[in-house]
């Protein structure tokens, strides 16, 4: 970590429309400012934000001018920025996630490996490739994307790759009914359960930033090597700021270091 002091990071639940990518861009510009205003030095945005979420409409538009765009929106403001846009290679195509410094240097890019839902997976390809760790103001960070975080194994691998920040851009749906009644898996347990619960098991700090607005379950939130969670309101646009401090992450280790007991 740091030894200048810890990383203050602001994570992002807002509301973005399918196909208007310029209206998108200044909405995060917008928060990307007031993330700047408060202190922050690293923006974390929903999954495929940029683009709006929808597999189906979005995939055959490659986000390279979107990626051009989002660095220099992070130049301009001089906030690092955690962003999801649609990557093309070679006729296939991914959902990815870039980690862009405040310079708008892009450092490293993702590509979601756990598709969820007949959608994502009718129009992209799996990532092949576990994320990188790198540093951004002395701390260790990496990138995963929505469905990944609910799979212990890779926030695990991940942890012992060495990051101290997991930054997961996510589109979280909420569930319809079935029957008229509360459909049996409710999403809402996955920030409000799921991620606080990675951070613990796996001693890192999770910055985890879904979508608001209808159809979305909302519940952005920062959680601590602790399992405690600085928290988003459930479906409303709002901007969370905390601070990513080493003394915590330390504490969290030597209370109960699960990394280094593990069979």
């Amino acid at each position: 970590m740091a030894e200048s002091g810890p990383l203050k990071v602001a994570v992002l639940q807002a509301t973005s429309v399918v196909g208007d990518p310029g209206h998108n861009l200044a909405t995060l510009e917008e928060y990307a400012r007031q993330a700047a205003a408060r202190g922050a030095q690293l923006l974390v945005t929903p999954e495929l934000f940029t683009s709006g979420y929808d597999p189906a409409a979005v995939a055959h538009d490659d986000g390279a001018r979107h990626r051009e765009r989002l660095a220099a929106l992070a130049r301009s403001v001089g906030v690092a920025l955690a962003a999801s846009t649609v990557d093309h290679q070679d006729g296939e195509r991914f959902i990815s996630a870039s980690l862009f410094d405040h310079r708008g240097h892009e450092l490293t890019r993702y590509r979601k490996t756990h598709l969820f839902g007949e959608a994502e997976n009718t129009f992209f390809t799996p990532g092949r490739r576990p994320p990188q760790v790198v540093p951004l103001y002395g701390v260790p960070v990496a990138l995963g994307i929505c469905f990944d975080v609910e799979f212990p194994e890779f926030t695990r691998a991940v942890a012992l790759s060495g990051a101290e920040l997991l930054c997961v851009p996510t589109a979280v749906p909420l569930r319809p009914p079935v029957d008229g009644r509360p459909a049996p898996f409710d999403t809402r347990l996955v920030p409000g359960m799921v991620v606080p619960t990675r951070a613990l098991e796996s001693q890192l700090f999770i910055a985890y930033a879904n979508h608001s607005g209808p159809g979305f379950a909302g519940l952005s939130c920062l959680s601590d090597p602790y399992g405690r969670r600085v928290a988003a309101g459930e479906t409303g646009e709002e901007l969370v700021v905390a601070e990513v401090s080493g003394e915590t992450l330390r504490a969290a280790r030597r209370d109960t270091d699960y990394l280094a007991l593990r069979g």
